[in-house]
């Protein structure tokens, strides 16, 4: 018997407190211990770690008629010399490799094109592009050929992807652009050709980056093959259970041989080699897929040395993560959200978290409550550091956060296993003083008589000798990272 001066709790559930009757304590459910909407309980560090690098303004991209330009990719292309970039609206603009000449190469939404660019809302437009690398070989295959990829208003032509569902509320086309001569300042090539088509269930996170992998010669088996991200079609949740359905081209990334000829449509190639061509074990599977079980797989990558391919996965509300994507492999959505059970949009389960060895789970995570982050959080990226070129940053995968425009890296080499413990803060230093990129913004705003932007909307470009830049969607600034200074 307990003393009469203690209290305590008793079997059953009840709890005794001195002086008192027993009262019959209510026991938590099961869901409630075992759910959560905080299932990170470490927050990435702001200071341990830490890396200063110095960055310059290196070029400004015009305005277009809405407002700043909506920059998203940008890249070198070898062949003709030149950097391209586009703006979500529809120019693609080139850019010399000192910065200064910027000419508009083509507009994409002008009418004599009929791709009709559909950028309502901020998730929608012109969202990617991609120059063969055959682009600037004058004889090679792909000469003077590029693709876009973008959300189109037009969703009565018949697509090749269908969601099976929703409300067919846009489409998602890439189209194949044909220059004449690649040398051209600007493009001198007749109308796209189209070769392939979604049919969107939602106005939401449809589409993402199409890369071909960098750094490879003719010859090379991976040589000329697109890479193509599509997100789960929107809404909330996956409600259509898209990016699991190895049958649907949602929630995957896909890889395919744009001057090929064998895939349904036969617009396209599939090579032989992808992970579900001819697959007994998943019969239904579609060809193109190279990696499924994705939510919006905005950005990827690879790693210059090992060729490990990696994504940046925008989560539900809960969780942001970057995981590896093996040949064939799971990535968990909507089954898992990082590495926790997905459970709904407001909460995960954090029983048996990274317990399925189907899934190749995030490397790094962290939570959309994260104070660095301000409330706005989306993971972006990716960008592989080798041969020393920024201090600190030697052999480092930086990727960020693009709502809040911060920049994050973690060891290439020695991969993280989930959380937030091995990421690792990236600030600027810009004019002398030491700033996020958000703050550089808004300092540019301020010179433009802009009003401050609330958000940086951050992404990554390459140029050539491994030269990396910082753009954004308010103040049509491209900043390079200067090689060899920070500390």
């Amino acid at each position: 018997m307990l003393p009469p001066t203690s209290g305590g709790r008793l079997p059953g559930g009840l709890l005794f407190l001195a002086g008192a009757t027993l009262l019959l304590a209510a026991p938590l459910s099961v869901e409630a211990r075992q759910t959560t909407n905080t299932p990170l309980a470490e927050h990435i560090e702001a200071r341990e770690g830490l890396v200063v690098v110095e960055v310059e303004d290196f070029a400004t991209i015009p305005d277009h008629e809405n407002g700043p330009a909506r920059m998203m990719v940008l890249f070198d292309e070898p062949g003709t010399g030149r950097l391209f970039v586009n703006d979500m609206w529809g120019p693609i603009y080139s850019v010399s490799h000192d910065g200064r000449e910027v000419v508009r190469y083509v507009d994409i939404d002008e009418a004599r094109w009929g791709v009709g660019v559909n950028a309502s809302g901020r998730e929608r437009g012109f969202q990617s592009m991609a120059f063969h690398p055959d682009f600037g070989r004058e004889g090679a295959p792909g000469y003077g050929k590029f693709y876009t990829w973008s959300d189109v208003a037009d969703n009565e032509t018949p697509a090749d992807f269908l969601p099976g569902g929703g409300d067919n509320t846009h489409h998602t086309v890439l189209h194949e652009w044909s220059a004449r001569d690649a040398a051209s300042p600007t493009y001198d090539g007749e109308a796209p050709r189209e070769v392939a088509r979604f049919e969107q269930p939602y106005g939401n996170h449809n589409a993402g980056l199409i890369a071909f992998r960098p750094g490879l010669a003719p010859g090379d088996a991976e040589y000329g093959l697109l890479y193509v991200a599509s997100a789960d079609g929107g809404s909330g949740g996956d409600p259509l259970n898209l990016a699991q359905d190895l049958s649907k081209g949602f929630g995957k990334i896909l890889r395919i041989d744009p001057l090929g000829t064998n895939s349904a449509n036969g617009q396209y190639g599939v090579p032989a080699d992808n992970p579900f061509v001819d697959d007994a074990a998943h019969p239904d599977a579609l060809p193109e897929i190279w990696a499924y079980g994705m939510r919006n797989p905005q950005r990827f990558g690879w790693d210059p040395e090992t060729g490990t391919m990696f994504a940046a996965e925008i989560g539900q509300n809960i969780v942001e993560w970057v995981s590896v994507v093996p040949r064939g492999g799971n990535l968990g959505w909507n089954d898992w959200e990082g590495s926790f059970r997905f459970i709904s949009r407001a909460e995960v389960s954090v029983e048996a978290p990274r317990s399925d060895p189907g899934v190749s789970y995030a490397v790094v995570e962290y939570s959309r409550t994260d104070p660095l982050m301000g409330g706005r959080v989306a993971a972006t990226g990716i960008h592989v550091v080798r041969h020393g070129l920024f201090p600190g940053l030697e052999n480092r995968v930086l990727f960020g956060d693009f709502p809040s425009g911060e920049i994050l890296h973690f060891d290439a080499d020695d991969l993280p296993e989930g959380g937030t413990s091995g990421i690792r803060r990236v600030l600027l230093r810009h004019g002398g003083e030491t700033h996020t990129f958000l703050e550089l913004i808004q300092q540019k705003n301020a010179e433009q008589g802009r009003e401050p932007a609330e958000r940086a909307d951050l992404r990554f470009g390459t140029g050539p000798d491994d030269r990396f830049f910082l753009l954004n969607k308010h103040d049509g600034t491209i900043r390079e990272v200067v090689r060899g200074a920070g500390g």
